[in-house]
């Protein structure tokens, strides 16, 4: 398994995303918002949802929610959450509630399962998280949604010129 060949494919995938740059950016927008809260068990569902109802484009969603939660940021993604919704809520949860959630979800036991274990931890838990991960998630957003408008006006721009330079050929 190469590392490097693994990041250029998907490098690829993504710079070929079909699209108007603004849904493809919006797409990106809503992956990475929803990508960085700290929602796990419904990252997919949501962001396909949203995707749809907005006529954005779903795959540069997963793209970025792939991008931003993986397997190397899952913990600080929930150790940030919770230290910035201790700051902003009355209630102070412990690393070991937070512990809790990651290991029900890492442990792959399944879509049910981590439901149950969610429901169990209480309303503080999920408040602070919930609070942590959207004041986490909207910057992450804004960066992503300019960053990839941007990269992909670029990539237009080449391919239109790249398009004008074939028909002067012919």
């Amino acid at each position: 398994m190469n590392l490097t060949r693994i990041k250029k494919y998907y490098y690829l995938r993504f710079i070929r995303i079909k699209g108007d740059p603004e849904s493809i950016a919006w797409g990106s927008f809503i992956g990475a918002l929803i990508g960085t809260m700290p929602i796990m068990p419904f990252h997919t569902i949501g962001i396909i949802a949203i995707c749809f109802l907005t006529r954005t484009s779903a795959m540069a969603g997963l793209f970025a929610s792939l991008v931003i939660s993986n397997p190397l940021t899952y913990i600080p993604i929930y150790y940030f959450c919770m230290v910035i919704g201790n700051f902003l809520t009355p209630y102070d949860i412990t690393w070991n509630k937070t512990g809790a959630i990651l290991n029900a979800i890492i442990s792959g036991q399944g879509f049910k399962e981590s439901i149950a274990i969610l429901s169990n931890l209480g309303s503080e838990v999920i408040i602070v998280m919930l609070t942590g991960g959207i004041v986490l998630a909207l910057p992450t957003a804004i960066i992503c949604y300019f960053f990839t408008l941007r990269l992909f006006i670029k990539i237009r721009t080449k391919r239109m010129e790249k398009h004008i330079l074939r028909q002067k050929k012919k």
